[in-house]
């Protein structure tokens, strides 16, 4: 395995691992406090906890939904040809 792959994918898990525990303090956590402390300045408003996700889970099962369709789409083309050359 390369080094930059290596690199890499240790670069991503500490994104994640960032990502993961920014989030579970935001949404777990930071209701615990009162809405004047101080640790509330270093997270957006709590609503966008649940709006975010739900926004990267649309965007998500869009992006998944038009690559199936291009798929098979580019497949009944393909069969279609085929169709064509068999008959011709």
């Amino acid at each position: 395995m390369a080094l930059s792959d290596r690199l890499l994918g240790g670069s991503l898990l500490a994104v994640a691992t960032f990502v993961f525990s920014y989030y579970t303090v935001w949404a777990l956590i930071t209701p615990l406090f009162p809405s004047d402390s101080i640790i509330q300045a270093y997270f957006p408003p709590r609503v966008w906890a649940i709006r975010l996700p739900a926004i990267i889970l649309v965007l998500g099962l869009g992006v998944v939904g038009a690559f199936v369709g291009l798929v098979m789409q580019k497949e009944a083309a393909k069969k279609k040809a085929k169709e064509a050359r068999k008959g011709a």
